[in-house]
């Protein structure tokens, strides 16, 4: 006797197999997926098809979490700025010595880079460095005018004028994050030596700056 035939349940073999989670674990996979496919292809060249795939579910999966990929985007985008931010905030107020302060903030954005180099890699194609406007260069603006309170209390301290600070603090900040961006491939030499580095040119420069400094080619 043919033993009766096995009732189909209509799902494939994939998601049957789909691992089960609760709203808020599926929404923290897709960002990590997002993330992961933000930093290798940028937001243009990543589809809700591509996540959705990665992910292991379906198209509207996506959509009913953030609405489609411009809002997993944010999601993403708020999230890095938040730490970013955050930690070289808390490097820039962690002392009143000016030389560890620098010290402290450099070490903080290598770090970041260090542990979350797909954050930095979205933030800077969202703003490159060179870029006037965007995520990053907001960012850097921000930091630049904590930067611009220390540099002007150091400018006063040595009896210059502080209207220069803001012109300073952006000069410093850029050459930080240009030199972190280089670092985020290269990755030589260690962390704390970049940082070492940085500061002594940034330190030693301040130490011999001159009060009205001009151009010595005109």
């Amino acid at each position: 006797m043919t033993p009766p035939a096995t009732r189909s349940s209509g799902r494939s073999p994939a998601a049957a197999s789909r691992v089960r989670m609760t709203g808020k674990q599926r929404r923290e996979q897709l960002l990590d997926v997002g993330r992961s496919l933000f930093a290798e292809k940028g937001f243009e060249g990543t589809s809700v098809e591509e996540i959705a795939a990665k992910a292991g579910v379906s198209k509207p999966v996506v959509y009913e979490h953030f609405g489609g990929k411009e809002g997993l985007y944010a999601v993403v985008i708020d999230r890095e700025v938040e730490s970013l931010l955050t930690s070289i905030t808390e490097a820039l107020t962690a002392t009143e010595r000016s030389r560890e302060l620098l010290e402290q903030a450099a070490l903080a954005l290598l770090d970041y880079i260090e542990s979350s180099s797909d954050g930095f890699r979205i933030l800077v194609r969202d703003s490159p460095v060179t870029s006037g406007s965007g995520t990053f260069a907001s960012i850097m603006s921000d930091v630049g005018s904590q930067v611009e309170h220390i540099l002007a209390a150091e400018f006063q301290s040595r009896g210059f004028t502080d209207k220069i600070a803001p012109l300073y603090a952006q000069m410093l900040v850029g050459m930080v994050a240009l030199t972190g961006q280089w670092w985020l491939d290269v990755r030589k030499p260690r962390k704390a030596e970049v940082a070492a580095h940085l500061v002594n040119l940034a330190w030693n420069g301040l130490s011999g700056l001159e009060a009205k400094p001009k151009l010595t080619s005109r």
